[in-house]
């Protein structure tokens, strides 16, 4: 079995470097280009049997893409939704506190927001699900690059410095054999 990880086309909050979680942000020109040329890579592999997206619009545009081009359905899965950032949603990546709290596992993210441990928990719950349900198929995951943050510490190790720094690219895809 294989698990593939993606994170959505490029959004205007992305590209000026606002802080977006839970906020629907729609994808840019450019994104919408990405994730046909993600389309492509995804037929290439030629391997992948189910396709499981968060519900927010900017993942799931990018994966009809996809689905589209593999002829499948999309299984939405709210346990993909990107990291709810609280009262630092749309605001600038450089703002103060932020990327402390990043690392502060076990603390919300203020004003409503979740904590890294929360966001850490649905995610694995999801990836033990897939694992079970989908044991003799490849999966292809259409989230954002908090939740692709976590996959990747599902399936190795990383430190807090590593885990602060660890940046997954728009429609950048990984493979993770199980």
């Amino acid at each position: 079995m294989k698990i593939y990880a993606t994170r959505h086309g490029e959004t205007v909050w992305n590209k000026d470097d606002i802080i977006c979680g839970i906020t629907d942000v729609e994808l840019t020109d450019n994104g919408i280009r990405q994730a046909k040329a993600l389309a492509e890579k995804v037929q290439a592999v030629g391997d992948i049997d189910v396709i499981i997206c968060s519900p927010i619009s900017r993942a799931v545009k990018t994966a009809e893409f996809s689905a589209q081009k593999l002829g499948i359905d999309i299984i939405i899965d709210d346990r993909l939704t990107e990291w709810n950032y609280g009262s630092f949603e749309g605001k600038h990546r450089s703002t103060e506190g932020f990327a402390k709290a990043k690392t502060e596992f076990g603390c919300k993210m203020p004003d409503g927001g979740e904590s890294l441990l929360q966001l850490a928990y649905r995610v694995y719950s999801l990836l033990d699900d897939v694992k079970e349900k989908y044991c003799d198929k490849n999966v292809l995951l259409v989230c954002h690059g908090g939740v692709c943050r976590v996959i990747e510490t599902y399936f190795n190790d990383m430190t807090t410095e590593q885990f602060s720094h660890f940046f997954m690219g728009n429609c950048e895809l990984r493979e993770y054999i199980i």
